[in-house]
């Protein structure tokens, strides 16, 4: 499960939450966190000012590396497109404006 929401910084962060009840053994929530690092450190760029959560699920820790990496590969990809415009602030310099 991914949770994110806007932080309006120029950076996004992430947060991961894989307990023991999901994935038992630690070698396997290990890899799960380096794999999910990697991945959000490489897309990054394209993830600027959210904040990410991943909450980790049964049978998680039971997906091979590649196939989790294009996972999250995709996952980075539609969060990117489902952010929001800027808001463009515009200022006007004319007759009306409180500095002419």
């Amino acid at each position: 499960m991914l949770l994110a929401r806007n932080n309006d910084l120029d950076h996004p962060r992430l947060g991961l939450v894989i307990g023991k009840k999901s994935v038992k053994l630690s070698v396997e929530r290990n890899r799960l966190k380096r794999l999910m690092r990697e991945s959000f450190r490489l897309h990054q760029d394209d993830l600027v000012g959210w904040d990410i959560v991943i909450v980790a699920r049964k049978g998680l820790g039971e997906i091979e590396n590649p196939e989790l990496i294009q996972h999250f590969g995709k996952l980075w990809k539609r969060l990117a497109r489902s952010r929001p415009a800027p808001e463009l602030k515009t200022e006007t310099v004319g007759v009306d404006s409180p500095d002419a």
